[in-house]
């Protein structure tokens, strides 16, 4: 069985989606159709942008989302048996399995990038990199802080990404430091996404995602706030409202597609990120790029 696995925020790269604009006809009018739906020439930035330029908020979603769809709409060999995208990639990977259509997606993707910009304004905060350390001891150590700090990222064994105040990163950091870990490194990030201080952009997008329409789906999603396969339309977008607050469980998303049959991942979009941690979550499994 194939799982088609999409890629979050942080692969982006000057240059992306021109080499599938060039020589594919369908990826050509996707991509087109972007700039349409968004009122400003994106896929210029994505060609041609300076980094600072695509690390804009407006920009650095919408950019990985459309190439993501962009690879896998065009393919004429996608045929997923289960579907599952990395925070962000989670619109795409609804795409991908007809859940969402693509101009609706788009607009959504588009609604919560605005929203979480709004949110780190309002909050102030950020993220940080725990390597080497037992999920459970980073979850305790998070928990006996009082400040706003949480597990966020549960990317592989091994490689956790907590998310809150300035205050409360840089406190774990140091704890976590002294508890073990190889790495407690803060990330380059403008907020602390997945943890309540995204709760005003929750609120934000959970109007926007119940107003648009949901369709159902040709395969289960492998939803980041359970790591559980879902085909019902409640409960799917139960899930992707609840997801902006929540942890991304990465580790358990894999782990549950392959015991459900996965013997492939297929990455479909910027990077090979998702690969890389697929690779180290279930080695026996193949990964490669679309």
């Amino acid at each position: 069985m194939r799982a088609y696995i999409f890629p979050g925020q942080g692969s982006q790269f000057t240059g992306m989606a021109k080499d599938i604009y060039e020589s594919n006809e369908k990826a050509r009018a996707i991509l087109d159709q972007a700039n349409d739906i968004l009122g400003f020439k994106i896929t210029e930035i994505m060609f041609n942008g300076t980094a600072d330029e695509l690390k804009q908020t407006k920009v650095t979603q919408p950019a990985i989302f459309i190439h993501s769809v962009a690879l896998a709409l065009s393919n004429e060999t996608l045929k997923p048996n289960m579907v599952a995208g990395h925070s962000l990639g989670e619109f795409s990977a609804l795409v991908a399995n007809k859940t969402l259509s693509y101009p609706d997606a788009l607009q959504l993707v588009y609604k919560r990038a605005m929203a979480m910009q709004r949110a780190c304004e309002i909050n102030p905060s950020t993220m940080a990199a725990i390597l080497g350390l037992d999920d459970k001891v980073v979850e305790e150590i998070c928990a006996s802080i009082d400040e706003v700090v949480v597990a966020a990222n549960y990317n592989c064994l091994g490689q956790l990404v907590i998310s809150g105040s300035n205050k409360g990163i840089e406190i774990a950091c140091e704890k976590l430091k002294a508890a073990g870990a190889k790495r407690a490194l803060p990330l380059p990030v403008g907020g602390a996404f997945h943890s309540p201080l995204m709760e005003p952009a929750r609120e934000e997008l959970a109007a926007a995602i119940e107003s648009t329409t949901f369709s159902k789906p040709v395969c289960p999603v492998y939803q980041n706030v359970n790591a559980l396969p879902a085909t019902e339309v409640s409960e799917i977008k139960k899930n992707l409202i609840a997801q902006l607050t929540a942890p991304v469980r990465w580790t358990q998303s894999v782990q549950h597609m392959v015991k459900d049959g996965a013997k492939t991942f297929v990455e479909c979009g910027p990077g090979k990120v998702l690969q890389g941690l697929v690779k180290k979550i279930a080695p026996e499994v193949e990964a490669m790029g679309l």
